[in-house]
């Protein structure tokens, strides 16, 4: 994500590097090289000049303190102004309605179908809410199984009226049924289409007069670039909605969008979207976000991920497993399902302050624990629980049974048996507790 701006400025911030102080020279050298780099990342010129100026002007008036190198001086800057240009804040959505009617705009293909069915198991899982999602695209047959289909997997209702070509009245029937089976929000789909037209436009508008929604969220393909914030300028003209939902950002290496869009239509960026799992919708955070552009890392994020699949009953289990020295391979695999849940792996890892740069070379796949699990899989429970019987001829057997040969079995053991020494040290130390997935031994205070 962000992998070339992120490279850029990198470099750019480099030209400080051994500099005593901040002048007019240096400055202006790192400020040109910066404004470049946000042009190269398709942000309009003009917004690429207004930040770097603001950057400029914040660093000639700073005093240096002497602890502090210029360059440190000027990331934290230009971090702030990051920040600033992304929003600020982060913004939550309305939900003081009863129902909360939550309208969802933008073009075919930007996610928004998808996007409806995450911010429905994010309002379900993580804001204990009842939503109602409604299939109120009238053109594409697609849409209405696509939401059904999305509706089954988080297990919420999908008002649909297959045979009703009347967008608005599909809309207000929704939330007549949302009042009487007591959903507290609804989440409308509507329409898009290949590019902005005036029936789409006229469409829409009319489906918000007709609704008043809580929320208007504008969803866009953040790879557009440029394109999405034009096309996001023109929805707002019309619709004034209420915030922006970056999708697909994971594959965004250039980050236009982002930087751009919150500062064109003076609307918050809500939400960001990356993959295709359901469970892939964060809280989009300015300033985190500013952090990880820059290298900084993303520890905040990583944690709340983290704390988000944490199970106090299960924790307190694995650790009394710990403490008696008997964590065993289904504890292992538990573990590693959690971690999965957290999201792509890679990404993870860049959210660790330093990692980021590192890895950004490495291809790593989601698929990374594939062939862990597959030993695993291939044992049988009497192994899974005890880790002690697994001989030569185990060893031979479940080699097989996964389709790896038997050195890879030999040294996943080794690596087991090393963790569970080290989680066995661990114990020595008091006050350890239950931790988070994928880190057993960070636990209570």
């Amino acid at each position: 994500m962000f992998e070339n701006l992120s490279e850029k400025l990198d470099s750019a911030l480099k030209t400080l590097k051994g500099e005593g102080r901040i002048s007019e020279i240096n400055v202006a050298t790192t400020i040109k090289e910066i404004r470049r780099a946000l042009v190269d990342a398709d942000v309009n010129y003009k917004i690429a000049k207004e930040f770097t100026d603001k950057v400029k002007d914040t660093a000639m008036g700073e005093k240096v303190i002497t602890s502090v190198s210029p360059g440190q001086l000027m990331v934290k800057i230009v971090k702030d102004e990051l920040a600033q240009l992304m929003g600020g804040k982060a913004t939550d959505i309305d939900l003081s309605g009863k129902p909360s009617v939550i309208l969802i705009a933008g073009l075919q293909g930007s996610g928004k179908t998808t996007f409806s069915g995450k911010l429905a198991n994010y309002l379900k899982s993580k804001r204990s809410k009842k939503p109602l999602l409604v299939a109120a695209d009238i053109y594409r047959p697609a849409a209405i199984d696509q939401l059904k289909v999305l509706g089954e997997q988080i297990k919420v209702e999908v008002y649909s009226e297959p045979e009703n070509k009347n967008a608005v009245q599909i809309a207000q029937n929704a939330i007549e049924q949302a009042k009487q089976n007591g959903n507290n929000v609804v989440i409308i789909d509507t329409a898009g289409r290949l590019a902005i037209d005036e029936l789409m436009m006229a469409e829409v508008a009319n489906v918000k007069a007709a609704v008043n929604p809580h929320e208007i969220l504008f969803v866009v393909d953040s790879m557009t670039g440029q394109d999405a914030v034009n096309t996001a300028k023109a929805f707002n003209d019309r619709l004034n909605f209420s915030g922006v939902v970056l999708t697909k950002l994971d594959g965004d290496t250039r980050g236009g969008a982002a930087l751009s869009i919150s500062y064109v239509v003076e609307k918050p960026i809500k939400f960001v979207s990356m993959g295709e799992k359901l469970d892939t919708l964060d809280v989009f955070h300015p300033e985190r976000m500013a952090q990880r552009i820059l290298g900084m890392g993303d520890i905040t994020t990583l944690v709340e991920r983290a704390q988000a699949q944490y199970d106090e009953a299960q924790a307190k289990k694995l650790e009394k497993k710990i403490r008696s020295n008997k964590f065993d391979f289904d504890d292992f695999k538990e573990q590693l399902n959690q971690i999965k849940k957290m999201g792509n792996i890679k990404d993870l890892l860049a959210m660790i302050p330093g990692v980021g740069k590192a890895i950004k070379d490495i291809d790593i796949s989601d698929d990374a624990f594939k062939g862990i699990e597959a030993m695993i899989n291939s044992m049988t429970p009497f192994e899974r629980a005890n880790p002690e019987v697994i001989d030569v001829s185990r060893r031979k057997r479940i080699a097989k049974g996964a389709g790896k040969d038997v050195n890879e079995v030999n040294a996943f053991m080794k690596q087991f048996e090393q963790m569970k020494q080290m989680m066995a040290q661990m114990n020595k130390f008091k006050g350890m507790g239950p931790g988070m997935p994928g880190m057993p031994m960070m636990g209570r205070r």
